[in-house]
């Protein structure tokens, strides 16, 4: 059976900030919505530097908007034999930009540093199962990964919800040219991530994309084939999605 493929509704700003004050605005009208309806929200983050504008503005613009005591939080993957402490780790960054900044009512971390890498996706996994998520805030890789599913790794139909996988070149370039590591050497080769599965399940996403180095994953990802080559093109499957980009992630969409 086909998948369904329609156009992803997307903004278009002229500079990171104003892309990070737009979404910010749209995941905290989503998240007020949600909690008018029923009595918690379940919200899974991604955590790396293209985040950072949107994060700043969603703990300044939810100030008396949401009730974060009333949100349980996620993460969507985590390196392999890092520790939460780790400076590089996911974890770390979210403190850093987000959980120190907000009363969150719980945070389920992913324990990269877990002696058995396949029964810790399978604990994470159970959380995730415990009742639906209700929002997504994510990113695009410069490989059109979400999460760690890298082009090699991708399933769109994957039979797990958390797993472990081996980072390609591509990504793992990716978080030394962020600045997350000092060498390639230094960056792990394997990570526990949330699977395309949850992304699709999901009920609503929110993805933000800045830079020139993520223009031609968005074009891939918007107008390219609809298959694992480019992860991120099953969000034109998805029936509550919107994107945002800034002037250069948006490059290849508006020349």
């Amino acid at each position: 059976m086909a998948l369904p493929d329609q156009p992803i509704p997307t903004d278009v700003c002229r500079t990171r900030g104003e892309m990070g004050q737009q979404a910010a605005a749209h995941v905290c009208a989503l998240l007020a919505r949600t909690l008018a309806l029923q009595p918690r929200a379940r919200l899974v983050f991604a955590c790396a530097p293209s985040q950072n504008e949107f994060l700043a503005e969603l703990i300044l613009q939810s100030r008396g908007r949401v009730d974060w005591s009333r949100v349980d939080g996620f993460h969507m993957d985590e390196y392999i034999g890092l520790g939460a402490k780790h400076p590089a780790s996911f974890r770390t960054y979210l403190r850093r930009h987000f959980l120190d900044h907000v009363a969150l009512g719980s945070f389920a971390e992913i324990h990269g540093e877990a002696p058995d890498p396949a029964q810790e996706a399978a604990r994470y996994a159970s959380l995730l199962k415990a009742a639906p998520i209700d929002l997504i805030c994510l990113g695009i890789g410069e490989n059109g990964h979400i999460a760690f599913n890298d082009p090699p790794v991708a399933d769109f139909d994957d039979p797990l919800l958390v797993k472990v996988v081996h980072l390609d070149h591509a990504c793992r370039q990716q978080q030394l040219n962020d600045g997350c590591f000092a060498t390639l050497a230094d960056v792990p080769k394997q990570a526990l991530s949330l699977t395309i599965p949850v992304f699709r399940q999901a009920r609503h996403l929110s993805v933000v994309v800045p830079g020139l180095r993520k223009a031609q994953a968005v074009a891939a990802a918007c107008l390219g084939p609809l298959t694992p080559k480019c992860p991120a093109a099953i969000l034109r499957t998805h029936p509550s999605v919107r994107l945002f980009l800034d002037e250069f992630s948006a490059l290849q969409l508006t020349a």
